[in-house]
């Protein structure tokens, strides 16, 4: 059982150190400073095959592309923007992980607080009508002298 959990434990703390793996030591540019930038620039930017990761994190081939082609471009002397600007030229607003707040980005951003005040509405509306006390209309009539003999006959009958 021991033997289990040490290697459980060290596919757990490999698997959640593999994105640290995702930059190739032939990607890595020699100045310190722009390596930290085109690290920065990176994590900005959505791998288009995991969709959910940054190009910093992923593995994928394309992603590895991308990561090449953020240190040419900061190579060639292009500023963080000017980089950014390179890429969502060619792969659209699609490919940065914070979209700008734009008119055909509108429904990103305003989308889910959108939802969320109509299901707090409904919520409020649920409940309101839930603790609402009965309406005059809606109490039950108390059973004439008539009924309740009908009754108390019929609960007679069954025992």
């Amino acid at each position: 059982m021991k033997r289990f959990l040490g290697v459980a434990a060290a596919a757990l703390f490999l698997g959640l150190a593999s994105p640290a793996f995702a930059v190739q030591p032939d990607e890595v540019l020699k100045d310190p400073a722009m390596e930290a930038r085109a690290r920065e620039i990176s994590k900005e930017l959505r791998c288009l095959v995991c969709q959910n990761q940054s190009i910093d994190d992923s593995n994928a081939p394309l992603a590895r592309d991308l990561r090449v082609l953020v240190r040419e471009r900061l190579v060639a002397g292009d500023d963080d923007s000017g980089v950014l600007g390179y890429i969502t030229a060619r792969y659209g607003d699609y490919v940065l992980l914070r979209p700008p707040f734009k008119a055909s980005t509108y429904v990103l951003w305003i989308g889910p607080v959108v939802v969320l005040l109509l299901g707090a509405v409904g919520a409020a509306l649920f409940l309101r009508g839930r603790n609402r006390p009965a309406a005059a209309g809606d109490t039950e009539a108390p059973l004439t002298p008539d009924e309740r003999a009908r009754l108390d006959k019929l609960l007679r009958e069954d025992t």
